[in-house]
């Protein structure tokens, strides 16, 4: 018997969005390609940051807020609450993800009334000394700002979807969204672009990027009560440099970088492997000058996929060519920590046949033209 909706794509929207509709009561498949949650795309790396002042646009603001809440909701170890730090200074040489992000974030706390201070560098010294800060750097303290557990995430949300009646099949490609359902959700991540007329498909693009693990020498000063999830527009270098508290002992420092020249196909194996020379280079250019503490060779290295739009915008909107098919894509290096959220977004959508409000910024036409 075909099922109402087929969502293709089980990893951080696909799992949401799977959950909300079979908690709704629809007749759903979720269906995968590998074993969600796993390695091999956007959604592992044991953490991503949350925060609740999106410096990328006011319109992100009201899916972060509930994705906290239907996390909570969810599970108690989803959502780690550490304090969230971002730095940047008037000589950066980057903006992570829009222009001016440091200060659109500043202007969104003010606006939503998110908690926050404002530091200078002597300030961030004084309560963070791990940060080798230089003078004109000053920094945005978010106190409910954090991390989320992505495969945690994922899994919890793909058991409450079976729970609630949901059929889940792993290890099956699709290649063509017609005939699986009344109505389909492609969340397919770095795989979109297989399902887009190629004007589209140009629009995405899909990035390689690394994750790298170093271990403290003083694992206390590095703890979540001690260390809070950063973002730092680097001015020595073209860098936007984050990172993690250790969450676990033993389990490392997380840190990463952003780079938007060294593409990847979900399908190609060679961007899975991590070679000694990159985690080398990543702990002497970026590492080892700006954060105090760690040390070298890396733990271990995981690669992911960024799959991005220019002006690092999400799209939620139909299929061009397929009516009955939802296109949830494009989280853009800053989405898992709306996904949440736009499942249960995409669900109602789905279920009703209204759009949500607060879908309706996320078109096709709300892209920056290339």
């Amino acid at each position: 018997m075909k099922p109402d909706v087929a969502v293709v794509g089980l990893g951080a929207v696909g799992a949401a969005t799977l959950y909300h509709l079979a908690r709704r009561g629809a007749s759903v498949v979720g269906i995968d390609r590998l074993s969600p949650p796993h390695a091999f795309g956007s959604s592992h790396g044991e953490s991503r940051i949350t925060r609740l002042a999106i410096g990328e646009g006011d319109e992100y603001m009201p899916l972060v807020r509930r994705s906290h809440e239907l996390w909570r909701d969810i599970g108690d170890d989803l959502l780690v609450t550490t304090g969230g730090l971002w730095i940047s200074s008037p000589a950066r040489q980057v903006d992570s993800h829009v222009p001016d992000f440091f200060a659109k974030t500043v202007a969104a706390a003010r606006r939503f009334g998110v908690a926050h201070e404002l530091l200078d560098a002597s300030e961030v010294r004084s309560r963070h000394p791990q940060f080798e800060i230089a003078d004109n750097e000053r920094g945005y303290f978010e106190p409910e700002a954090g991390l989320v557990r992505p495969e945690a995430c994922v899994a919890a949300q793909l058991a409450l979807a079976r729970k609630h009646g949901a059929r889940i099949r792993f290890g099956e490609r699709i290649d063509d969204l017609q005939g699986l359902a009344e109505q389909v959700v492609l969340a397919a991540g770095a795989g979109v672009v297989r399902f887009l007329p190629a004007p589209l498909a140009a629009r995405f693009t899909v990035t390689r990027q690394v994750q790298h693990w170093f271990a403290p020498r003083d694992a206390a000063s590095f703890t979540p009560q001690r260390f809070p999830v950063f973002i730092w527009e680097l001015q020595a270098r073209r860098n936007v440099l984050y990172g993690f508290p250790e969450v676990a002992p033993g389990a490392g420092v997380k840190l990463g970088t952003e780079q938007y020249v060294r593409t990847a196909a979900m399908e190609d194996a060679e961007w899975r492997t991590v070679d000694a020379a990159e985690a080398e280079a990543m702990y002497r250019d970026l590492v080892e000058p700006h954060v105090r503490g760690l040390m070298s060779p890396a733990l271990r290295s995981e690669p992911c996929l960024y799959t991005a739009t220019q002006g690092f915008r999400f799209v939620i909107d139909r299929h061009p060519e397929h009516a009955n098919a939802v296109v949830a894509s494009a989280c853009s290096g800053h989405g898992f920590k709306h996904s949440a959220a736009i499942g249960e977004a995409i669900a109602e959508w789905v279920d009703t046949g209204r759009r949500p409000d607060t879908l309706s910024p996320f078109t096709w036409r709300s892209l920056t033209p290339c």
